[in-house]
């Protein structure tokens, strides 16, 4: 008999909901292994990385986006969850993005080629819709009484505020993790993921009632593809433009503002 079975129904579900989403993390680390050992060209090896990376963190956001929707009563459980997953995704995910805004990122910073860059950010939008449609084929076989597939086809809008004040969430957020990303560089691995996932974790409170809090173009397509179809412009203006205007902002403010207001006031300090 199932240790499941004893159990209250609410519970059932939530366990199966936290397997499903460890199953995941386990069969994309075997993925990821089995794509280090066998692919060798660095274009190959580099998009199926980052197409799994970026298919991990959509599938487990669905489901998280779902326990948070049958748990509204208790938001510190939703964010001790997205807490937990941050740290998972942090430690299993190294090496990768699964973010269109971190790869911009690295570009504009030099760090990758543009060639290079291309072939991540195609991975990830081909992996943020695979992984929709993969999630709709995994609830729709019943396993919790959540799982419905034509929900995952539904446009539940979660922009709560006007569209400025949309853009504002948007770009701050991404403003933020960027910023801390870049700074946490020289910490500690262990303590780095720690703050990061600390961070998102804060960033989906403050944010996640107003937009969601999503700050990745990827995700937001996996996760409100119908929303997309139905309202591209605003969706578009949200949820892409928002987070790469955060990132934007970032780097000019750290590779050009303050280096410049630093080297003035050096200059009229001398003087």
């Amino acid at each position: 008999m199932s240790p499941l079975l004893g159990l209250r129904p609410e519970l059932q579900d939530t366990c199966t909901s936290l397997g499903l989403m460890l199953s995941v993390v386990l069969l994309i680390g075997l993925a990821r292994v089995i794509a280090r050992q066998q692919l060798h060209r660095p274009v190959a090896h580099a998009f199926v990385l980052e197409f799994l990376a970026t298919f991990q963190l959509c599938c487990c956001t669905h489901e998280l986006q779902l326990l948070s929707e049958q748990h509204p009563a208790h938001p510190t459980w939703t964010l001790t969850l997205v807490y937990f997953f941050s740290l998972v995704h942090g430690l299993t995910l190294v090496g990768t993005f699964s973010n269109p805004c971190g790869v911009m990122m690295q570009m504009m910073l030099g760090g990758m080629s543009p060639e290079t860059g291309a072939v991540r950010l195609l991975a990830q939008l081909v992996s943020a819709l695979c992984s929709r449609y993969c999630t709709s084929a995994l609830w729709n076989l019943g396993l919790t009484q959540y799982h419905v597939s034509e929900r995952s086809f539904a446009c539940k809008n979660p922009i709560q505020v006007d569209l400025f004040k949309a853009v504002i969430t948007e770009a701050v957020c991404s403003f933020l993790f960027h910023s801390a990303l870049l700074h946490f560089q020289e910490v500690r691995t262990k303590l780095r993921i720690h703050l990061l996932a600390a961070l998102i974790t804060f960033l989906v409170y403050a944010g996640g009632s107003l937009t969601g809090a999503v700050f990745n173009p990827a995700l937001a397509l996996s996760l409100h593809f119908m929303c997309f179809d139905e309202a591209f412009p605003q969706f578009f203006i949200v949820y892409w433009l928002a987070p790469s205007l955060g990132i934007l902002l970032m780097i000019l403010m750290f590779s050009f503002f303050l280096p410049w207001l630093h080297n003035n006031h050096t200059i009229n300090k001398k003087e």
